[in-house]
């Protein structure tokens, strides 16, 4: 796999970003990929390690070894075959997934880890330069019917797996435009939206069938889906936000995250906003929450013209490097620095929101306090304990409520088709398949938020699950 002394010999190379002070002019992408000389040289840093841990750590099991092989001998072609094979969408992975597979990387025990994500999206843009990446010829048609309701990762993969199988897939989505949380929640600087485009046309071609600004469950009824098609999929994700219910929560300037991406996704697109203006723009910004979700929320805000942002999370600062309770191959729990913390971001941490102020109804500050979270002697689940005098103050204009999200949206399309749920309020499910028959789920919709990877991964293994339960078997994957 690769050159077996090549991680010796070779350091690891990370694309170049656009300067700070020229990316936070515009919404595009900045990363400058390598040459295709440089990228085999990285692909050479694959090591014959003999346990490849990167596919066990890859969610949809990229077969990571053989893809890099294929690079270093300028196979492109073949490695392109190798990584379309698991993966439905790798042009989408290769720009926003955290890389699961390079923490597991064996290189990285001793050294850098290969750099697996840049040499993926490398792989699928020279396939797409190149033509390779063309409609798939469908198995016989069997004339089922199926309906997919969400267009985002877990919806469209899905669709492509049911599609390729032989179904007559129908995908409808209640926002105007597919992707989901693609399409309308990470930033263009992140994703731009003209390969999202790029790969549905492709999806069009396929055979399979959009239907936009349809709402299940508002504009259309659920009962139209019950009488038209023999199975449906339920993909919608979990857009219930976690609120912060403390004193002040309603005064103007307190707003979701979610809701602030959306807004500026739609500008960016050149579509209307609808809302009122959710803009940072010559504000000081207080992005509560850590995770990416809050990351984005900083570099768009930044764009904007915000005054200051300052991100703050209830959690302790992640250290530095592993900890002995953290072994490699886990995930590792470290610091983390985005691209949009290196564009100018205070950020803080075990900090927890006490109350919103203002006047006039309008937000004014943030009223915060220090926090330590100290296990108790039983060694059970840490307790969080406010420190003695560390209250302290934040200006703000504008609050982003970054805090993830707790399950799906229930009223409408859920509660009128009747599905139960599991104890955190998503949609239960046993193989996919819901409490309700023929009515299957996949995504956050039925596991809660999590990667855009594992939303690819759901919607390939419900595909699997409705194909045997039309076929009484699958030869999907």
């Amino acid at each position: 796999m690769g050159k077996a002394t090549g991680y010796l010999e070779y350091p690891r190379e990370n694309p170049t970003k656009r300067p700070v002070e020229e990316r936070i002019q515009h919404y595009k992408e900045f990363e400058v990929r390598l040459s295709s000389r440089r990228l085999k040289t990285q692909a050479a840093r694959c090591m014959d390690c003999g346990v490849p841990f990167c596919n066990d750590a890859c969610t949809v099991s990229n077969l990571i070894p053989e893809f890099n092989d294929y690079l270093y001998h300028g196979q492109w072609q073949a490695a392109y075959g190798t990584l379309q094979s698991t993966n439905n969408f790798p042009e989408f992975t290769g720009r926003v997934c955290p890389a699961l597979c390079e923490v597991s990387c064996t290189a990285g025990l001793v050294g850098d880890a290969v750099s697996i994500k840049q040499i993926e999206l490398a792989i699928i843009e020279k396939a797409f330069e190149e033509g390779w990446v063309k409609p798939n010829k469908r198995s016989d048609l069997t004339g089922v019917k199926i309906a997919v309701v969400g267009a985002g990762p877990a919806g469209l993969s899905a669709a492509h797996q049911l599609n390729l199988a032989g179904h007559d897939v129908t995908v409808f989505e209640k926002n105007e435009v597919v992707g989901g949380l693609l399409a309308l929640g990470i930033p263009d600087f992140k994703l731009e939206k003209h390969i999202i485009q790029r790969r549905v046309n492709i999806l069009k071609e396929e055979g399979i069938e959009f239907r936009l600004n349809a709402d299940v469950g508002g504009n259309v009824p659920v009962q139209e889906l019950k009488d038209n098609f023999d199975y449906i999929c339920l993909t919608g994700g979990s857009e219930h936000p976690r609120d912060l219910p403390v004193p002040g929560r309603d005064l103007k300037g307190v707003e979701f995250a979610m809701d602030f991406l959306r807004q500026q996704n739609r500008r960016v697109g050149e579509r209307d906003v609808k809302d009122e203006d959710i803009l940072a723009t010559d504000k000081h910004v207080v992005v509560i929450g850590g995770g990416d979700t809050g990351s984005d929320c900083v570099g768009t805000s930044i764009r904007q013209g915000a005054k200051s942002v300052t991100q703050i999370e209830i959690m302790p600062k992640p250290p530095m490097e592993r900890t002995e309770d953290n072994p490699w191959p886990q995930w590792s729990n470290i610091l983390r620095t985005s691209s949009s913390h290196e564009e100018g971001c205070v950020r803080d941490f075990n900090i927890l929101t006490d109350a919103f102020e203002g006047s006039d109804g309008q937000l004014k500050k943030v009223k915060a306090v220090r926090v330590n979270w100290e296990t108790p002697e039983d060694g059970g689940r840490p307790l969080l304990k406010k420190v003695a005098g560390s209250e302290f103050e934040l200006k703000a204009d504008l609050v982003l409520l970054a805090m993830g999200f707790i399950h799906p949206v229930h009223e409408g399309m859920l509660s009128d088709l009747g599905v139960e749920y599991d104890e955190r309020g998503n949609v239960k499910s046993e193989n996919h398949l819901t409490s309700v028959a023929n009515v299957f789920t996949a995504g956050d919709m039925a596991t809660g938020q999590s990667l855009v990877v594992r939303a690819i991964n759901s919607g390939r293994d419900m595909a699997i699950a409705v194909d045997a339960a039309i076929k009484g078997y699958s030869h999907l994957s």
